[in-house]
């Protein structure tokens, strides 16, 4: 564990909502910057604001990088699209363990999301931290270079890449065989493409993706744990259609919404948005989850 710097305030609604929205492509940065401005009232004012909605990395490592309880290596595995890289994290010893890929947001395989995946190693999985940037060079340290890198991968042929990580999990030789997947923000909504691509896929757990196109619900082949943000208005919208055809098309789920929380509720490297307790029930559930659909964890031994 590490310790945690003091938070900066955390900035109002308003700003919130117009880095949600710059960050997903909706408007350049010197248009947020203007606007972020505006509505600070002062250029001074929104640099203040842009260090409080930025990510902090200092803030990721809740399990350290040396953690010695585990074993942390990059590995990588072919797929259609060429050779995908990524952090292959688990508890010391011997023992057979469920496998997860861990999907990363628009930023790709960021700190937080390597912590994320060593975190899910602590519980007992052999957790997959997947760079889905690894056949564009990998995840570049400048985080709107990665979105913009995010925003030009072809969605199908990106799918089939991460489909290919399934079969690639499960025949390691500390696999016990089954493989789910949990993914955030952008990777939640890859999550739920993977539930469609992969017939291998025994779960997949999506916190606040952008839902499925209803006609595609019938191709969903794993049972999903669907995380999302009271308050996020961009990707609430889809969610009642995406629920109606789920229910129509009898697919095993289970719907999650946090009243009051954001969008990345669960990023707690991010102070403007993260939301502990939403996060932590969150966490319990994913863990009961995959542990119901993959079989028992097997954490470290103390």
């Amino acid at each position: 564990m590490t310790d945690r710097p003091t938070p900066l305030p955390r900035p109002d609604r308003r700003a919130i909502a117009l880095y949600d929205r710059f960050t997903h492509g909706e408007m350049g940065r010197r248009e947020f910057l203007d606007r972020l401005a505006a509505l600070a009232g002062s250029t001074a004012a929104a640099n203040v604001l842009v260090a409080a909605l930025s990510n902090d990395y200092a803030r990721a490592a809740i399990v350290a990088p040396d953690d010695r309880r585990l074993a942390i290596t990059t590995v990588g595995y072919d797929a259609p699209g060429g050779r995908i890289s990524g952090l292959l994290a688990h508890a010391k010893g011997d023992a057979k363990r469920p496998s997860v890929i861990v999907i990363h947001e628009n930023r790709g395989l960021n700190p937080h999301i390597q912590d994320v995946t060593r975190r899910l190693a602590v519980s007992g999985f052999l957790a997959f931290g997947v760079d889905l940037l690894s056949t564009a060079g990998g995840t570049p340290t400048d985080e709107d270079k990665a979105r913009e890198m995010i925003a030009a991968l072809d969605l199908d042929k990106t799918t089939a890449d991460l489909a290919a990580a399934v079969p690639y999990l499960a025949g390691l030789p500390l696999s016990n065989g089954s493989v789910g997947a949990v993914g955030f923000c952008w990777g939640g909504g890859m999550a739920n493409r993977l539930a469609t691509a992969s017939g291998e896929l025994k779960a997949a757990v999506s916190y606040y993706g952008k839902p499925l196109d209803p006609a595609r619900v019938p191709e969903i082949k794993a049972p999903l744990l669907l995380h999302y943000a009271g308050l996020d208005e961009r990707i609430n919208g889809d969610v009642p259609a995406f629920d109606a055809a789920l229910k129509e098309n009898e697919k095993d789920y289970q719907i999650e919404f946090y009243e009051g929380a954001d969008h990345a509720f669960n990023n707690d490297a991010n102070p403007a948005r993260y939301e502990r307790k939403a996060a932590a029930l969150a966490w319990d559930r994913t863990i009961a989850f995959l542990e119901q659909h993959l079989g028992a964890a097997v954490p470290p031994t103390r």
